[in-house]
């Protein structure tokens, strides 16, 4: 089945050109079924690139899936285009009155900024409070995993002495989680951060399972049992050369960054680098659409304000 967006959007092209199902809001509501909703809330600088990354990993199900893309109103976009972020996003007061099977949250690159100094900070805090009621199970990615973390237990981030920017392995620690279903032992996954979570921090002030760690990148997926929260703090759903444009970006900054570690052969960055995370990235997100949304979320989602016990312990 296939992902359900608008047809002007600019990855609809890149996705049927990939030979990825997608179909135009006017088809899909000729058919007798709810498809799933998804909230994308896409806090990357390059918002046309995020938006093909995970609308491509989104429809790699066999359920048709319609998207909306939540931005912060709080905060200015300066690498995407107006029109753009007038014809395909939404404010909060545009979508607060809906409800949605999933939530997407993702990365920032403001890991070294305290989370109150963060522009849309008090915006944020506003969606997750909103999510506990409007939203089954909230993936959050990277920095947006970190805020939420820190949002809903008081966990802060600690800052690294260098950052952690490359192709890194890691262990599946609970097979048997849905999350995991069809993982092998070890797999790969981007990384890009200043920071980490420790895992002291995670046993002492939450009752989340680790279902992924690395002894490069320590934490890497957590969930709750229920799989309504969910965080990684990898990249699964980067393209093959996304660390290499921002190691490029970086370079031309002057920040001197560190060449990302295990991605260009033999460090020579004029190579192709090899994509080996393709697989871990499509079974994790199918994982999360099937098993955390899909298979619990109620037929209707006004439940969802009823269902007291998810929230009560926040």
């Amino acid at each position: 089945m296939p992902i359900t967006l608008d047809k002007k959007l600019p990855a609809v092209d890149i996705l049927q050109s990939e030979n990825i199902f997608v179909m135009d809001n006017k088809r899909a509501t000729h058919q007798d079924i709810r498809p799933m909703s998804i909230l994308i809330l896409n806090l990357m600088p390059t918002k046309i690139a995020t938006e093909t990354q995970l609308l491509r990993l989104l429809a790699n199900t066999p359920l048709q899936i319609g998207a909306d893309f939540l931005y912060m109103a709080s905060h200015h976009s300066k690498n995407t285009q107006a029109e753009h972020m007038k014809t395909f996003y939404k404010t909060f007061a545009d979508i607060e009155k809906n409800y949605y099977d999933g939530l997407i949250i993702t990365g920032a690159p403001i890991e070294t900024l305290p989370f109150e100094e963060v522009d849309y900070w008090e915006e944020l805090c506003q969606v997750f409070q909103w999510s506990r009621t409007h939203v089954y199970s909230t993936l959050h990615l990277c920095w947006g995993a970190q805020a939420g973390l820190y949002y809903r237990y008081g966990i802060d981030k600690v800052q690294m002495a260098d950052k952690l920017s490359g192709i890194y392995l890691q262990q599946v620690k609970e097979p048997l989680s849905p999350l995991m279903r069809g993982f092998d032992d070890y797999f790969l996954s981007p990384h890009s951060r200043h920071t980490k979570i420790l895992l002291k921090d995670i046993v002492n002030q939450t009752n989340l399972e680790v279902l992924a760690s690395g002894d490069k990148v320590g934490l890497s997926i957590l969930a709750s049992r229920d799989m309504r929260e969910v965080y990684s703090f990898g990249h699964l759903e980067y393209d093959r050369d996304t660390l290499g444009n921002e190691y490029k970006r970086d370079l031309k900054a002057g920040k001197n960054p560190s060449i990302p570690e295990n991605y260009y052969q033999n460090d020579d960055t004029a190579a192709v680098p090899k994509m080996c995370w393709n697989l871990a990235a499509a079974t994790f997100f199918s994982n999360w659409i099937n098993y955390a949304v899909y298979q619990e979320t109620p037929y209707r989602l006004e439940e969802l304000e009823k269902d007291v016990s998810f929230y009560s312990h926040l």
